[in-house]
């Protein structure tokens, strides 16, 4: 006997041992193997098969899918028919849930009353007008629950936030004013040694007395920055005129700046500085 034919011989001997089952479908697989039947030894919670295949909110709700599952004419409730459907639900529910069962038992009492009062002859009234019909109230209270019932459900098919979609945030500048980085005291120090360092290169080596005023080099500044937008902080020195003059020139545009005559500005850190007067409302 060839290996080929013992490996199938074997292969039909395993088939014709497994349980007869419709094409040898196995029930599950238990660690990779097909399990064919069910293990006698198997311990099953009581309640680990149970199956609900209808949820209701209430006692109305379970009224109102009975009614409109048969399409009786709720206006017009069959109540023999109706109430034996609702005892058989509400016999399944007492013997799992007593508690959930005592509102549904409130119920099942209100229809059997209903359906008592239905088999006594009608009593007129004082009017001579038949009473009202038993069935009334019940009918009353089901179509206000349907019309709740269905406007919820329009409510819930309204987007919701959190649930349907999020919010976007997007940050959007108010100010239309250009908002420039403020000047630092390094940025002045900085600029001022760059100032000095070109005044050296044109030093005289003259000695002179001369009276130098920082009011009077204040409205140097303001008239050189009238009419003008901007004006480079370099700009405003002029190199040939000594290291005293420029000294002067400094410590009046802090002056000015002190006295918020005149505003220092930059584009961007560590970019020119700018110096231009002060903006004053009218």
């Amino acid at each position: 006997m060839t290996p080929i034919a013992a490996h199938d011989g074997a292969d039909a001997a395993r088939i014709a041992a497994m349980p007869e089952v419709v094409d040898q479908v196995a029930l599950a697989r238990l660690y990779g193997e097909p399990l064919f039947a069910m293990p006698q030894d198997l311990y099953i919670p009581p309640d680990a098969l149970e199956v609900f295949l209808e949820a209701f909110e209430g006692p109305l709700d379970l009224l109102l899918y009975l009614i409109r599952k048969q399409n009786f004419n709720i206006l017009d409730i069959p109540m023999l028919s109706v109430t034996k459907q609702y005892l058989v639900y509400v016999d399944q529910i007492r013997k799992r849930n007593l508690e959930l069962a005592a509102e549904y038992l409130l119920m099942a009492a209100m229809l059997i009353e209903i359906k008592s009062r239905m088999l006594l002859p009608p009593k007129k009234t004082a009017e001579g007008q038949e009473a009202e019909d038993p069935r009334a109230e019940l009918v009353r209270r089901l179509l206000e629950y349907e019309q709740m019932k269905l406007a919820a459900a329009r409510l819930n098919a309204v987007p919701q936030y959190g649930r349907d979609f999020l919010k976007a945030n997007a940050h959007i500048e108010q100010s239309l004013q250009p908002r420039f980085p403020d000047v630092h005291l390094a940025d002045l120090q900085e600029a001022w040694r760059d100032i000095m360092k070109r005044a050296r290169l044109v030093q005289h080596h003259k000695i002179s007395r001369e009276e130098l005023s920082v009011r009077e080099h204040m409205s140097i500044v303001l008239k050189r920055l009238q009419g003008q937008r901007f004006v480079g902080f370099e700009d405003l020195f002029d190199s040939s005129m000594g290291t005293p003059v420029l000294v002067v020139t400094f410590i009046a545009l802090l002056e000015l700046a002190k006295e918020t005559l005149i505003e220092i500005t930059q584009a961007e850190a560590f970019a020119p500085i700018y110096v231009r007067l002060a903006y004053s409302p009218t």
